[in-house]
Protein backbone atom coordinates (compact mmCIF):
# COMPACT_ATOMS: atom_id res chain seq x y z
CA UNK A 1 0.00 0.00 0.00
CA UNK A 2 1.14 3.19 -1.10
CA UNK A 3 2.64 5.63 1.81
CA UNK A 4 0.47 9.07 2.07
CA UNK A 5 1.78 12.44 2.48
CA UNK A 6 0.14 15.27 3.52
CA UNK A 7 1.69 18.86 2.78
CA UNK A 8 0.19 22.45 3.80
CA UNK A 9 1.73 25.60 2.17
CA UNK A 10 1.31 28.13 -0.42
CA UNK A 11 1.19 27.66 -4.30
CA UNK A 12 1.68 30.74 -5.79
CA UNK A 13 2.12 31.92 -9.96
CA UNK A 14 5.90 31.92 -10.82
CA UNK A 15 6.07 34.69 -13.49
CA UNK A 16 9.50 34.23 -15.39
CA UNK A 17 11.37 36.20 -18.62
CA UNK A 18 12.50 34.20 -21.19
CA UNK A 19 15.90 32.41 -20.87
CA UNK A 20 18.37 34.41 -18.86
CA UNK A 21 16.41 37.68 -19.77
CA UNK A 22 16.34 40.73 -16.98
CA UNK A 23 13.25 41.91 -15.40
CA UNK A 24 14.07 45.44 -16.92
CA UNK A 25 14.42 43.74 -20.54
CA UNK A 26 11.26 42.02 -20.53
CA UNK A 27 8.38 42.01 -22.52
CA UNK A 28 6.80 38.44 -22.31
CA UNK A 29 7.00 36.13 -18.95
CA UNK A 30 6.49 32.38 -18.59
CA UNK A 31 3.65 30.93 -16.13
CA UNK A 32 4.24 28.23 -13.96
CA UNK A 33 3.63 27.65 -10.37
CA UNK A 34 5.53 26.37 -7.05
CA UNK A 35 5.75 26.75 -3.18
CA UNK A 36 8.13 25.09 -0.78
CA UNK A 37 5.44 22.23 0.36
CA UNK A 38 3.90 21.78 -3.18
CA UNK A 39 7.20 21.50 -4.63
CA UNK A 40 7.73 18.45 -2.39
CA UNK A 41 3.86 16.98 -2.77
CA UNK A 42 5.22 16.57 -6.81
CA UNK A 43 7.87 15.49 -5.86
CA UNK A 44 6.88 12.18 -3.89
CA UNK A 45 3.78 11.79 -5.98
CA UNK A 46 6.54 11.27 -9.09
CA UNK A 47 8.44 9.33 -6.89
CA UNK A 48 5.10 7.24 -6.53
CA UNK A 49 3.60 7.51 -3.29
CA UNK A 50 0.57 9.28 -2.66
CA UNK A 51 1.17 12.87 -1.45
CA UNK A 52 -1.96 14.97 -1.01
CA UNK A 53 -1.49 19.54 -1.06
CA UNK A 54 -3.38 21.36 1.41
CA UNK A 55 -4.03 25.40 0.56
CA UNK A 56 -6.50 27.96 -0.22
CA UNK A 57 -6.97 29.45 -3.65
CA UNK A 58 -9.20 31.50 -5.31
CA UNK A 59 -12.25 29.89 -7.13
CA UNK A 60 -11.36 32.22 -10.49
CA UNK A 61 -9.52 30.17 -13.44
CA UNK A 62 -6.20 31.81 -12.45
CA UNK A 63 -6.86 29.47 -9.20
CA UNK A 64 -8.12 26.56 -10.74
CA UNK A 65 -4.97 26.75 -13.35
CA UNK A 66 -3.00 26.38 -10.17
CA UNK A 67 -5.31 23.64 -9.34
CA UNK A 68 -4.32 22.13 -12.20
CA UNK A 69 -0.51 22.25 -12.20
CA UNK A 70 -0.94 19.61 -9.21
CA UNK A 71 -3.67 17.83 -10.62
CA UNK A 72 -1.47 16.45 -13.91
CA UNK A 73 1.13 15.30 -11.73
CA UNK A 74 -0.79 13.04 -9.72
CA UNK A 75 -1.23 14.91 -6.39
CA UNK A 76 -4.53 15.06 -4.56
CA UNK A 77 -6.18 18.14 -4.37
CA UNK A 78 -9.25 17.74 -2.81
CA UNK A 79 -8.63 18.85 0.54
CA UNK A 80 -8.06 22.67 -1.19
CA UNK A 81 -9.99 24.81 0.05
CA UNK A 82 -11.16 27.42 -2.33
CA UNK A 83 -11.79 31.35 -1.88
CA UNK A 84 -10.19 34.36 -0.97
CA UNK A 85 -10.00 37.03 -4.01
CA UNK A 86 -6.25 36.61 -5.07
CA UNK A 87 -3.39 34.04 -5.73
CA UNK A 88 0.43 34.79 -4.53
CA UNK A 89 2.98 35.45 -7.25
CA UNK A 90 6.75 35.54 -7.40
CA UNK A 91 8.88 36.85 -10.42
CA UNK A 92 11.82 34.86 -10.74
CA UNK A 93 14.97 36.36 -12.64
CA UNK A 94 17.34 33.72 -13.62
CA UNK A 95 21.72 34.50 -12.72
CA UNK A 96 24.19 33.53 -15.35
CA UNK A 97 28.03 33.40 -14.22
CA UNK A 98 28.70 35.79 -11.78
CA UNK A 99 25.40 38.07 -11.84
CA UNK A 100 23.17 36.01 -9.47
CA UNK A 101 19.73 34.71 -9.61
CA UNK A 102 16.69 37.28 -8.40
CA UNK A 103 12.78 36.76 -6.47
CA UNK A 104 10.49 39.55 -6.01
CA UNK A 105 7.16 38.49 -4.35
CA UNK A 106 3.70 39.91 -4.57
CA UNK A 107 1.89 37.76 -1.88
CA UNK A 108 0.00 39.97 0.54
CA UNK A 109 -3.57 39.34 1.16
CA UNK A 110 -3.80 36.30 -1.35
CA UNK A 111 -6.29 33.51 -0.15
CA UNK A 112 -3.72 31.46 1.78
CA UNK A 113 -2.62 34.52 3.62
CA UNK A 114 -5.31 35.24 4.40
CA UNK A 115 -7.61 32.07 5.17
CA UNK A 116 -9.13 31.33 8.61
CA UNK A 117 -8.34 27.77 10.89
CA UNK A 118 -12.00 27.17 10.32
CA UNK A 119 -11.16 26.24 6.42
CA UNK A 120 -9.70 23.31 7.16
CA UNK A 121 -10.90 20.55 9.06
CA UNK A 122 -7.36 18.88 10.41
CA UNK A 123 -8.41 15.61 11.79
CA UNK A 124 -10.21 14.67 8.46
CA UNK A 125 -7.43 15.56 6.41
CA UNK A 126 -5.03 13.87 8.26
CA UNK A 127 -6.99 10.54 8.61
CA UNK A 128 -5.09 7.73 7.34
CA UNK A 129 -1.85 9.53 6.48
CA UNK A 130 1.25 8.56 7.59
CA UNK A 131 3.82 11.61 7.10
CA UNK A 132 2.47 15.11 6.95
CA UNK A 133 5.39 18.14 6.19
CA UNK A 134 5.59 22.35 6.17
CA UNK A 135 8.11 24.53 6.07
CA UNK A 136 9.12 27.98 7.82
CA UNK A 137 7.57 30.01 5.03
CA UNK A 138 4.01 29.19 5.76
CA UNK A 139 4.19 30.47 9.78
CA UNK A 140 6.00 33.66 8.37
CA UNK A 141 2.85 34.59 6.29
CA UNK A 142 1.43 35.77 9.96
CA UNK A 143 -0.69 34.41 13.05
CA UNK A 144 -3.27 33.40 11.02
CA UNK A 145 -0.93 31.10 9.27
CA UNK A 146 0.48 30.01 12.41
CA UNK A 147 -2.23 29.31 13.75
CA UNK A 148 -3.08 26.79 11.08
CA UNK A 149 0.26 25.35 11.42
CA UNK A 150 -0.45 24.51 15.16
CA UNK A 151 -3.93 23.23 14.66
CA UNK A 152 -2.11 20.44 11.83
CA UNK A 153 0.55 19.91 14.29
CA UNK A 154 -1.85 19.06 16.67
CA UNK A 155 -3.94 16.68 14.85
CA UNK A 156 -0.94 14.94 13.85
CA UNK A 157 0.11 14.48 17.06
CA UNK A 158 -3.01 12.46 18.03
CA UNK A 159 -3.50 10.40 14.65
CA UNK A 160 0.47 9.21 15.42
CA UNK A 161 1.93 11.39 11.86
CA UNK A 162 5.32 11.97 11.31
CA UNK A 163 6.30 15.46 11.23
CA UNK A 164 8.77 17.24 9.23
CA UNK A 165 9.60 20.66 8.58
CA UNK A 166 12.12 22.46 6.31
CA UNK A 167 13.01 25.30 7.97
CA UNK A 168 13.20 27.23 5.08
CA UNK A 169 14.03 31.10 6.49
CA UNK A 170 13.18 33.98 4.05
CA UNK A 171 14.75 37.21 5.00
CA UNK A 172 12.14 38.36 2.82
CA UNK A 173 9.37 37.27 4.65
CA UNK A 174 10.09 37.98 8.63
CA UNK A 175 12.96 38.80 10.58
CA UNK A 176 15.20 36.34 12.83
CA UNK A 177 13.62 37.28 16.07
CA UNK A 178 10.46 36.57 14.50
CA UNK A 179 11.17 33.08 12.96
CA UNK A 180 12.76 32.69 16.77
CA UNK A 181 10.02 33.19 18.91
CA UNK A 182 7.71 31.37 16.06
CA UNK A 183 9.67 28.43 15.25
CA UNK A 184 10.26 27.56 18.75
CA UNK A 185 6.39 26.89 19.28
CA UNK A 186 5.96 24.72 16.32
CA UNK A 187 9.48 22.81 16.50
CA UNK A 188 8.48 20.52 19.48
CA UNK A 189 5.76 18.95 17.13
CA UNK A 190 8.54 17.75 14.46
CA UNK A 191 10.26 14.62 14.27
CA UNK A 192 12.42 15.20 11.11
CA UNK A 193 14.31 18.54 10.47
CA UNK A 194 15.51 20.02 7.16
CA UNK A 195 17.67 22.50 7.38
CA UNK A 196 19.41 23.94 11.17
CA UNK A 197 17.35 26.50 12.94
CA UNK A 198 19.60 29.47 12.73
CA UNK A 199 18.66 32.62 10.46
CA UNK A 200 20.93 34.71 8.47
CA UNK A 201 24.67 34.78 8.40
CA UNK A 202 27.40 32.90 6.91
CA UNK A 203 27.01 29.40 5.89
CA UNK A 204 27.85 27.46 9.33
CA UNK A 205 31.25 25.79 9.56
CA UNK A 206 31.57 21.90 11.11
CA UNK A 207 31.72 23.00 14.19
CA UNK A 208 28.39 25.69 14.50
CA UNK A 209 27.03 22.67 12.46
CA UNK A 210 27.67 20.60 15.36
CA UNK A 211 26.66 22.99 18.27
CA UNK A 212 23.22 23.39 16.16
CA UNK A 213 22.82 19.60 15.91
CA UNK A 214 23.12 18.73 19.23
CA UNK A 215 21.27 21.22 20.66
CA UNK A 216 18.11 20.94 18.23
CA UNK A 217 17.83 17.22 18.90
CA UNK A 218 18.02 17.71 22.45
CA UNK A 219 15.80 20.11 23.31
CA UNK A 220 13.03 19.32 20.53
CA UNK A 221 13.71 15.83 20.69
CA UNK A 222 14.63 15.79 16.68
CA UNK A 223 14.81 12.19 15.35
CA UNK A 224 16.80 13.43 12.46
CA UNK A 225 18.34 16.64 10.95
CA UNK A 226 19.17 16.91 6.86
CA UNK A 227 21.01 19.38 5.28
CA UNK A 228 22.40 20.14 1.71
CA UNK A 229 25.93 21.27 1.80
CA UNK A 230 26.75 24.03 -1.31
CA UNK A 231 29.30 25.94 -3.01
CA UNK A 232 28.09 28.16 -5.77
CA UNK A 233 31.80 28.43 -8.65
CA UNK A 234 29.15 30.92 -10.15
CA UNK A 235 25.08 31.47 -10.50
CA UNK A 236 24.87 28.64 -12.47
CA UNK A 237 27.75 26.32 -11.25
CA UNK A 238 27.64 24.47 -7.95
CA UNK A 239 29.16 21.67 -5.74
CA UNK A 240 26.63 20.15 -3.80
CA UNK A 241 26.24 17.16 -0.88
CA UNK A 242 23.58 16.49 1.75
CA UNK A 243 24.44 15.30 5.54
CA UNK A 244 21.97 13.52 7.72
CA UNK A 245 22.56 13.49 11.22
CA UNK A 246 20.68 10.73 13.37
CA UNK A 247 21.26 8.43 16.22
CA UNK A 248 24.45 10.24 17.27
CA UNK A 249 25.87 10.00 14.08
CA UNK A 250 26.02 11.92 10.72
CA UNK A 251 25.92 10.44 7.42
CA UNK A 252 27.24 12.26 4.48
CA UNK A 253 26.55 11.97 0.61
CA UNK A 254 28.74 12.00 -2.34
CA UNK A 255 29.29 15.66 -4.01
CA UNK A 256 27.83 16.35 -7.35
CA UNK A 257 29.13 19.16 -9.25
CA UNK A 258 26.58 20.50 -11.58
CA UNK A 259 25.36 23.02 -13.97
CA UNK A 260 22.12 24.61 -12.93
CA UNK A 261 18.88 24.79 -15.45
CA UNK A 262 16.87 25.98 -12.54
CA UNK A 263 17.90 26.97 -9.07
CA UNK A 264 14.45 27.13 -7.37
CA UNK A 265 12.72 24.07 -5.70
CA UNK A 266 16.08 22.13 -5.76
CA UNK A 267 16.06 22.48 -1.80
CA UNK A 268 12.29 20.78 -1.87
CA UNK A 269 13.69 17.94 -4.03
CA UNK A 270 16.17 17.13 -1.62
CA UNK A 271 13.51 17.12 0.81
CA UNK A 272 11.11 15.01 -0.99
CA UNK A 273 13.91 12.48 -1.70
CA UNK A 274 14.80 12.54 2.37
CA UNK A 275 11.00 11.62 2.98
CA UNK A 276 10.91 9.00 0.44
CA UNK A 277 13.76 7.45 1.63
CA UNK A 278 12.60 7.08 5.14
CA UNK A 279 9.30 6.08 4.30
CA UNK A 280 10.45 3.32 2.54
CA UNK A 281 12.84 2.23 5.96
CA UNK A 282 16.26 3.12 4.05
CA UNK A 283 19.21 3.03 5.68
CA UNK A 284 20.70 6.78 7.15
CA UNK A 285 23.52 5.93 4.66
CA UNK A 286 20.91 5.36 1.50
CA UNK A 287 18.55 8.13 2.69
CA UNK A 288 20.65 11.35 2.43
CA UNK A 289 22.19 9.57 -0.54
CA UNK A 290 18.56 9.31 -2.81
CA UNK A 291 18.07 12.73 -1.32
CA UNK A 292 20.91 14.46 -2.43
CA UNK A 293 20.60 12.81 -5.95
CA UNK A 294 17.20 14.02 -6.15
CA UNK A 295 18.19 17.59 -5.17
CA UNK A 296 20.63 17.04 -8.04
CA UNK A 297 18.48 16.33 -10.94
CA UNK A 298 15.60 19.18 -9.25
CA UNK A 299 18.89 21.45 -10.60
CA UNK A 300 18.26 20.07 -13.97
CA UNK A 301 14.49 20.71 -14.49
CA UNK A 302 12.99 23.99 -15.60
CA UNK A 303 10.40 25.33 -13.08
CA UNK A 304 9.94 24.67 -9.19
CA UNK A 305 8.94 20.79 -9.62
CA UNK A 306 11.06 17.70 -9.47
CA UNK A 307 9.30 15.70 -12.49
CA UNK A 308 11.81 12.21 -11.79
CA UNK A 309 11.41 8.55 -11.47
CA UNK A 310 12.55 6.23 -8.54
CA UNK A 311 15.02 4.67 -11.17
CA UNK A 312 16.43 7.78 -12.47
CA UNK A 313 17.08 9.07 -9.01
CA UNK A 314 18.64 5.56 -7.81
CA UNK A 315 20.88 5.57 -10.99
CA UNK A 316 22.36 8.50 -10.38
CA UNK A 317 22.67 7.41 -6.68
CA UNK A 318 24.62 4.93 -7.68
CA UNK A 319 26.95 6.81 -9.69
CA UNK A 320 25.12 7.21 -13.15
CA UNK A 321 25.78 11.08 -13.35
CA UNK A 322 27.14 10.72 -17.22
CA UNK A 323 24.58 12.58 -18.42
CA UNK A 324 23.97 10.37 -21.88
CA UNK A 325 21.17 9.57 -23.90
CA UNK A 326 18.80 7.02 -22.64
CA UNK A 327 18.20 4.91 -25.37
Amino acid sequence: MKKRIVTLGELMIRLSPPGYTRFLQAESFGITFGGAEADVAVALSSLGMDAAYVTKLPEHEIGQMAVGSLRKYGVDTSRVVRGGSRIGAYYVEKGASQRPGKVIYDRAGSAFATAAREDFDWDAILEGADWFHFSGITPALGEGATAICLDALEAARRHGVTVSCDINYRSKLWSPEAALLTMERLLPYVDYCKDLFRFGGEAPDDFEIGMLTEWMTRDFGLRGIAMTKRVSRSANDHRLSGVFYTGGRSYTSREYEMHLVDRLGGGDAFTAGWIFSLLEGATPEEAVEFATAAGCLGHSIEGDYLLASVEEVRALAHGDGSGRVNR
